[in-house]
C-alpha cells in the first residue's frame, strides 16, 4: 500500500469521524478462560496460553502476560511506524522494533511491599533502513510515537475498573 492508497482508504474515515464524532468510539474486547494457572486467551488468530512466568513459579511452557504486554507494544509500534512512514512518504525498506522492560518479581509474589507490581521500566527501540535524513527520521519517531495506540495508553495511564461476579454455573457448560 502506497501513501494515495493508504489515504484514499482513511480519507473517508477521517472525515465521518470528523462529521459525527461518535462513529469513532469502538469497544475493543479480549476474554479468555482460566484453567488451573493459565488463562487461554483467543487473540483474533489463534489460541494463546498465559501463565506464570519462571520467575514466578511457572515452567515456561506458557506465555507470559508481561510478554504479551511488550508484544502488543511492538506490534502496534511496529504497524503505527509503517503507516506514518507511508503516509509521510518516507521509504523504510525494513524495520525493526524492540521493546524490554525491567520486572521486580519480588512485588508480584508478595515479598516485599516496597518492590513495586508491574514494570518499573519500559524501553521501545526501533532500528531502520532508510535513505530518509536525520530530520524526517525524528519525524517518523515522533508520530509513531503521538499515534501509537499502545504506547499512549501505557503512558497516559487510563482509568481502569474491575469487578469480580459469582456463577453458579460452570462456565465451559
Amino acid at each position: 500500500m502506497d501513501g494515495a492508497q493508504l489515504k484514499a482508504v482513511q480519507g473517508p474515515l477521517k472525515e465521518k469521524y470528523r462529521n459525527d464524532p461518535g462513529f469513532a468510539l469502538v469497544t475493543l474486547r479480549a476474554e479468555g478462560q482460566a484453567v488451573g494457572l493459565s488463562c487461554k486467551v483467543a487473540t483474533g488468530k489463534a489460541l494463546v496460553e498465559a501463565g506464570l512466568h519462571p520467575a514466578t513459579g511457572g515452567d515456561g511452557t506458557a506465555v507470559c502476560s508481561g510478554d504479551m504486554l511488550l508484544e502488543a507494544l511492538v506490534a502496534c509500534a511496529g504497524v503505527t511506524l509503517r503507516a506514518v512512514a507511508t503516509s509521510l512518504g518516507i521509504d523504510v525498506r525494513d524495520a525493526k522494533v524492540m521493546a524490554e522492560g525491567d520486572l521486580d518479581f519480588r512485588g508480584t509474589l508478595g515479598v516485599s511491599k516496597d518492590a513495586p507490581v508491574g514494570f518499573a521500566n519500559l524501553r521501545l527501540r526501533f532500528e531502520v533502513d532508510t535513505d530518509a535524513p536525520e530530520e524526517q527520521i525524528a519525524t517518523l519517531l515522533r508520530l509513531t510515537e503521538r499515534y501509537c495506540v499502545v504506547l499512549q495508553t501505557l503512558r497516559s495511564a487510563p482509568q481502569i475498573s474491575a469487578q469480580m461476579t459469582r456463577t453458579s454455573v460452570g462456565l465451559n457448560g
